[in-house]
């Protein structure tokens, strides 16, 4: 910072050292030595103080705008010493189109918008075209060009109140898209800019009938706002640096938090941005979530933007706040870095509240789903088993009432031998619906080997469970409706030629993958049996993936903890 402050003392010197050679000779100052000291303080400003911020942010061209309207600032200064010379009229008014420039690229430097870049281009144009022409009518000319460079000369105020103008609107109207927060950073500058533009035009227009009483008044105040814009820079440089201190307070703050939940408040209090959203890793889920395991939108829209944190090259949180904080990475990584360790903790919290929101959204829905299905089973009972048995009750009585006539029972008895036959095949199928019979004679690996061979769909199997011994009967189970289910929809909606299943055990997990080469584009929110799945997979402790760009086939995975 010492490098810089002597460069832009240094360069402050010859700048004025320059001017005051200059002018040299041209006698007495022109309207008073107020107007050219306060111009002397504009110009120094712009040029010293863009030195600073072209230093302390060189990827931001506002400094470097800075620094050249300090230079353009030149031949305005000459011209408010007596003589007016012809090199000076021509320049005169290129800083007002690089101090156009400079209001609307702040604080970025960047010209975002379009009709920014109109507006900005017009005035490079007219300050240039206008002050060749204010020099052009000093000299004789031809009669038929004297008149154009007089009527070009006489309506040069109209093309500045109009730029000034437009100028007006398009800072306001960044004032009203701009969030709290980027209002807070731009404030002191635009309110500098906007009162610099509306005494520039004013100026403008005050000239056209010298002398008059607003004249001076004008002026300076025209020279004070312009003077007040890089200052009003420097000041929220400065502001900047006073947040950074801030980060030391946060150490403080967090270190005597009496509860946990503050320290997404206390991060917004730093950053100044109390819309901060704090969003911690969660790697069995994949996903960013809030303090209550709710996930985050990495999409924030318009005015909003997204920092993530990372410990080493792990994930750790992301913060989402205001894009103004964009101006400042510094600010945000120093508040980060202090607060590493508290985000830690506070993802280990988050992700349990996660956990657990997960796991008791899933028992409620597999408790739902067990609902149904006991209804199902009633109903299966009621309407199918229980009227045969009510069936073959009815047709052996009407046998045992036959019983002298052996012709006539032996129908019946055959009927009702029929009626049973059928309920046991119901009985079966309703059993079958509870815990398939086949898990129970042939262990998980027969019974997915059995799904395969009756599938419509060539599938592979890959099985390796054997040597850990034998699997919980609930993680049996649940693998083998998940596997029934995804063949399942293999067979209605994946359109595949073949698929695979693979079934491997690994430090207390059991892996179930299904995969085929179908059209994927799988999505569990556009229908049930992807999610009943997930809830499935959940309700046991596991977590379901999938793995389904469009045209190249769907892979699911489901981990399940067997220890």
């Amino acid at each position: 910072m010492g490098g810089t402050a002597l460069l832009a003392v240094a360069a402050g010197a010859a700048w004025l050292l320059f001017v005051t050679g200059l002018g040299i000779g041209q006698g007495g100052i022109w309207r008073s030595g107020l107007i050219w000291t306060l111009g002397a303080l504009a110009g120094l400003s712009f040029l010293t103080i863009g030195i600073v911020i072209a230093r302390e942010h060189p990827r931001n061209q506002v400094g470097p705008l800075m620094v050249l309207l300090g230079l353009a600032w030149i031949p305005q200064q000459i011209l408010f010493l007596p003589g007016d010379p012809l090199w000076a009229l021509a320049l005169c008014g290129v800083w007002a189109a690089i101090a156009c420039h400079l209001f609307l690229a702040f604080p970025t430097g960047r010209l975002g918008h379009v009709s920014y870049r109109v507006v900005t281009g017009l005035a490079y144009v007219a300050s240039l075209v206008l002050s060749v022409t204010q020099a052009l009518v000093r000299l004789p000319l031809p009669t038929p060009l004297q008149h154009i460079v007089v009527a070009i000369d006489t309506s040069s105020w109209q093309a500045t109140v109009l730029i000034s103008g437009a100028v007006l609107v398009l800072t306001v109207k960044r004032w009203q898209r701009a969030s709290v927060a980027q209002r807070r950073a731009i404030a002191p500058v635009t309110g500098a800019s906007i009162v610099a533009t509306v005494a520039f035009a004013g100026d403008r227009v005050a000239n056209l009938f010298p002398p008059n009483p607003v004249q001076l008044p004008t002026a300076l105040v025209m020279l004070a706002a312009f003077t007040a814009v890089p200052l009003a820079y420097l000041a929220g440089l400065m502001r900047s640096r006073m947040d950074h201190g801030r980060v030391a307070e946060l150490v403080v703050h967090l270190s005597r938090r009496e509860r946990p939940d503050t320290l997404r408040d206390e991060l917004a209090a730093t950053l100044r941005d109390p819309g901060l959203t704090v969003g911690y890793w969660t790697a069995d889920q994949d996903r960013y979530v809030d303090a209550d395991g709710r996930p985050v939108d990495l999409d924030p829209g318009r005015g909003r933007a997204v920092t993530r944190v990372d410990q080493g090259e792990a994930p750790l949180a992301v913060l989402v706040h205001d894009a103004a904080l964009l101006e400042q990475p510094l600010l945000v990584e120093a508040a980060c870095a202090a607060a590493a360790l508290a985000l830690e903790n506070e993802r280990l919290t988050a992700d349990l509240r996660a956990r657990l929101r997960q796991l008791a959204a899933s028992r409620r829905r597999m408790l739902q789903w067990g609902e149904a299905e006991r209804r199902r089973i009633e109903r299966d009972l009621h309407d199918g088993v229980q009227q045969r048995l009510l069936s073959v009750a009815m047709t052996l009585g009407l046998a045992e009432a036959a019983g002298a006539n052996p012709g006539r029972a032996a129908p019946l008895i055959g009927e009702a031998k029929t009626a049973v036959l059928a309920a046991l095949d119901d009985l079966r199928a309703v059993s079958h619906g509870i815990h398939p019979p086949v898990l129970t004679e042939r262990g998980l690996a027969g019974a997915v080997k059995e799904l395969a061979a009756v599938s419509s769909v060539t599938v592979a199997v890959t099985c390796d469970l054997e040597a850990a011994g034998p699997l919980p009967q609930s993680v049996e189970t649940a693998a083998y409706y998940i596997v029934n289910e995804a063949l399942a929809n293999v067979t209605r909606h994946a359109a595949a030629s073949k698929a695979w299943v693979r079934l491997a055990r690994h430090e207390g997990r059991l892996l179930v993958e299904v995969g085929d080469d179908g059209a994927g584009g799988a999505d569990p929110a556009r229908g049930s049996g992807l999610a009943g799945l997930a809830d499935r997979a959940e309700a046991n402790g596991g977590r379901l993936t999938i793995d389904s760009p469009p045209g190249e086939g769907t892979v699911l995975r489901v981990v399940l903890p067997c220890a």
